[in-house]
């Protein structure tokens, strides 16, 4: 094993190292992966939808239609902007109707762009979601896109769960305004350090667990946990986020069969076709929580096929470098029969009463009153040391919000504004005021 220097950190190149070098390597070259190729002949030609990160755009173009526009927020955000640079970045910089500023990249995914925007009036800082409408009507994701925006409009009373401010559309693009986290992704953190000490994957889980079981408690399964959706906030605390993949109106002993999730975290009952229900969230758990102790998904392998193959048949091996409570906990999280996983007969109860928690005092987890084991250290929200610069030095185009002259109402746009009816939101007046 050799010693490499990345951005300061001194990281040992070995398998960790490796798995994470081409698993961004080949995220960031391959589009979509094909599900189809790697699964049984009796599950191809199904309706599946897998989640895979992806290449960036090439110069995407962020026009907006100004007769599309739906709620107050489009005054605040989606007016014609005036191009400023940005100094501490480097990058292009929209103000927005004088009130809000575009700054950089934050995340830059296919179709997808993550933005940094900072109202004026207040200096608050978002992040803003910017999703092509052609693109979610080609890949007919219409419902994961609305189901997405209620899931977060029914996360703003939970501390590890990102917060929805506003959401508006225009004639070819989506918005949510969301929660600004800067504390970085929980796999960026990964990356560097290769695993973390028990203590801190006990931290990291409880407050992921907690999660998880809010979003059970309102009939909704979450089905793509990863430690690209964990972020930290500049306290060290986890906030969940990208609820695209979520399912609504789950009851407690309610099944679902949609084949979706990311391929190093999909449980055993999901490969199979079968129905399958919450505890499906406790796998990805498991999963993540083994990813943490060891550096690697437990299951994985370069070769998806035999990823597939060892979720579905391979044991569990657990090495020696882990306490009992932790080895009884994956154990449980990750038992291929979901009847007999922890979790499938009283769900979150019995995460939370599980041994290897017995030091966390819940009341005051979710309270955010426990020290977190790691500090981002960020100076404040323009702080942006634990992004990618691949990202934060992307320039950003400088017809955010503004409206082609002219423009002409196609059927095309017609189609796309009507798939997306009822997806603008604003608070009252008054709060926002």
């Amino acid at each position: 094993m050799k010693n490499k220097t990345i951005a300061g950190f001194s990281v040992t190149k070995c398998s960790a190292f490796q798995f994470f070098k081409k698993r961004v390597r080949r995220w960031m070259r391959s589009p979509k992966v094909s599900v189809d190729k790697y699964q049984p002949a009796h599950m191809r030609n199904s309706d599946t939808f897998v989640s895979t990160p992806t290449q960036k755009d090439a110069e995407p173009q962020l026009w907006c239609q100004s007769h599309c526009q739906e709620c107050h927020l489009c005054q605040v955000i989606a007016n014609t902007p005036d191009v400023e640079e940005c100094a501490h970045t480097k990058a292009r910089s929209c103000k927005v109707n004088n009130s809000t500023k575009v700054m950089p990249y934050l995340n830059l995914l296919l179709h997808t762009q993550v933005l940094l925007a900072k109202r004026k009036h207040d200096d608050e800082f978002y992040a803003v979601k910017v999703l092509q409408k052609k693109a979610i009507l080609k890949k007919k994701e219409e419902k994961h896109i609305m189901s997405e925006r209620n899931v977060l409009l029914k996360n703003v009373k939970h501390p590890f769960l990102v917060g929805l401010h506003y959401s508006f559309q225009t004639a070819d693009k989506l918005y949510f305004v969301l929660d600004y986290i800067n504390g970085g992704e929980l796999f960026y953190h990964l990356q560097r350090e290769r695993c973390f000490l028990e203590p801190r994957a006990r931290f990291y889980a409880a407050e992921i667990a907690s999660a998880l079981g809010y979003l059970h408690s309102l009939n909704i399964v979450y089905r793509d946990l990863k430690p690209e959706n964990i972020l930290l906030d500049h306290h060290g605390h986890i906030i969940l986020t990208d609820f695209g993949l979520c399912k609504e109106n789950i009851e407690p002993k309610g099944t679902t069969c949609t084949f979706c999730g990311t391929p190093e975290y999909l449980a055993p009952e999901v490969l199979h076709k079968q129905p399958y229900d919450r505890t499906v969230d406790w796998w990805c758990l498991g999963a993540v929580l083994y990813e943490m102790l060891y550096g690697l998904p437990p299951f994985y392998s370069r070769n998806t096929a035999e990823m597939y193959d060892n979720i579905l048949n391979k044991p569990l091996q657990l090495k020696p470098n882990i306490s009992n409570a932790a080895r009884e906990l994956l154990e449980g999280l990750l038992q291929k029969d979901r009847t007999k996983r922890l979790g499938a007969k009283e769900d979150f109860n019995e995460i939370k009463a599980h041994v290897f928690f017995s030091p966390i005092n819940w009341v005051d987890l979710n309270a955010k009153k426990l020290m977190p084991p790691f500090n981002p250290n960020v100076s404040g929200p323009s702080d942006l040391q634990h992004f990618d610069p691949e990202f934060t030095e992307e320039p950003v185009p400088n017809s955010i919000g503004k409206s082609l002259d002219n423009a002409l109402i196609t059927a095309s746009i017609k189609e796309a504004s009507d798939a997306f009816l009822g997806f603008s939101y604003a608070p009252p007046i008054d709060s926002f005021l």
